[in-house]
């Protein structure tokens, strides 16, 4: 087997399916990349048991088909430290031996049986729906960094996916905030839920075409499988049942206070310089049409605030949140202004855009701390 590739062009398509090899692993061949040519066509594959990912790439002047076992870290950091040229792959599948020459040198590697590559699971009895890949991209950026690190709980470790017949929606909690994105530009032909691991979908938001090209997403009741133009993802689903997140949700937080965005999260990364580290309490006190907000350490005299005007609607109010995670989900949300819908000084607050995405609708819950605390 003998095959000629661009340098750069082999690296840029390992590098996007790298991420899936773990770093400890116990199997060797899990290490390695999994070569695959057939005619003109290298596919390129990287698994750590749970996950798979696949790329394909054109090669110019192949000869022969078959397959190889290569280890991924020589690899990468051979082609990393070689600058854009053809390299000549010349592949002995009897004594596993792999020689890559280019312009300044000759190289050799041994590889190991492609036989003993881990089987991609068969995509038996799915259900299949499309969604574009910004939309993707996009979903996965507005939940993933609410995601629990929580491993006895391990449905909460994922991104629930929750489907309907004229919407898709995606649902992250790690108990202390709670994020829900619904889109109504992709529709399921049934309805169903399931569980999709946060590695998996870290690999699919860097890999991704940030553009509008068609992604067929099945899923059965273990697997779900992702394919694009050039690339496929497989991966394992989280065999956990995500809570009753409708029930943490209030359905009456009558006061609205309107804020804008940005200077919100700019005065938040302030204060939280002086807050306490254990809790991150940042105090919010709502007078009429004024914020004010303040942190302090009480244990190394530190104490910030400030106030910024807002539009408000309700009574006066003085409650407390995590700055840092109230940070995170502000910097996730979009548009001018931000709108906080309030209840009482125990209830969770909802952190929404006041002007709405089309197609999209999102909403993030913080629970709050107790004053003082």
């Amino acid at each position: 087997m003998r095959f000629i590739v661009t340098s750069t062009a082999l690296l840029k398509n390992l590098q996007q399916i790298s991420g899936v090899i773990s770093s400890n692993t116990v199997l060797s061949i899990l290490e390695d990349f999994l070569f695959e040519l057939k005619g003109n066509t290298l596919t390129l594959t990287a698994t750590d048991l749970e996950t798979m990912m696949r790329v394909q790439m054109e090669v110019s002047e192949a000869q022969g088909d078959g397959s190889i076992c290569i280890p991924s870290k020589i690899l990468l950091d051979y082609l990393k430290n070689l600058p854009e040229q053809p390299v000549t792959f010349n592949i002995n599948e009897q004594d596993l031996s792999i020689e890559m020459s280019s312009s300044v040198g000759k190289y050799k590697i041994g590889g190991e049986k492609a036989t003993d590559f881990p089987k991609e699971p068969a995509p038996a009895d799915t259900t299949s729906f499309a969604i574009s890949a910004i939309s993707l991209i996009e979903s996965i950026n507005s939940t993933l960094f609410a995601v629990s690190t929580d491993t006895l709980r391990p449905a909460m470790t994922g991104v629930y996916f929750e489907l309907a017949k004229d919407s898709i929606s995606f649902v992250a909690t790690d108990a202390h905030r709670l994020v829900q994105l619904k889109r109504t530009d992709v529709s399921a032909p049934d309805k169903a839920g399931f569980v999709v691991p946060k590695k998996p979908l870290q690999q699919l938001r860097s890999t991704l075409p940030t553009d509008d090209t068609q992604l067929q997403l099945s899923y059965n009741a273990s697997h779900l499988f992702v394919t694009g133009e050039n690339l496929s993802l497989s991966c394992r689903l989280i065999d956990a049942k995500f809570p009753d997140y409708r029930a943490v949700i209030p359905t009456d937080n009558p006061y609205k206070l309107i804020v804008n965005r940005v200077d919100f999260i700019s005065a938040l990364r302030r204060l939280s310089i002086f807050a306490n580290k254990t809790t991150n309490q940042v105090v919010l006190e709502i007078n009429g049409n004024s914020l004010q907000m303040s942190a302090q350490d009480v244990d190394f005299s530190f104490e910030g605030k400030e106030t910024l005007s807002c539009q408000y609607s309700g009574e006066d109010m003085k409650i407390a949140f995590n700055a840092k995670l109230m940070i995170e989900m502000v910097n996730n949300l979009e548009g001018e202004d931000l709108q906080l819908d309030l209840s009482t000084p125990t209830r969770a607050g909802i952190f929404k855009p006041v002007e709405k995405t089309e197609n999209e609708d999102v909403l993030m819950l913080l629970m709050p701390l107790m004053v003082g605390v």
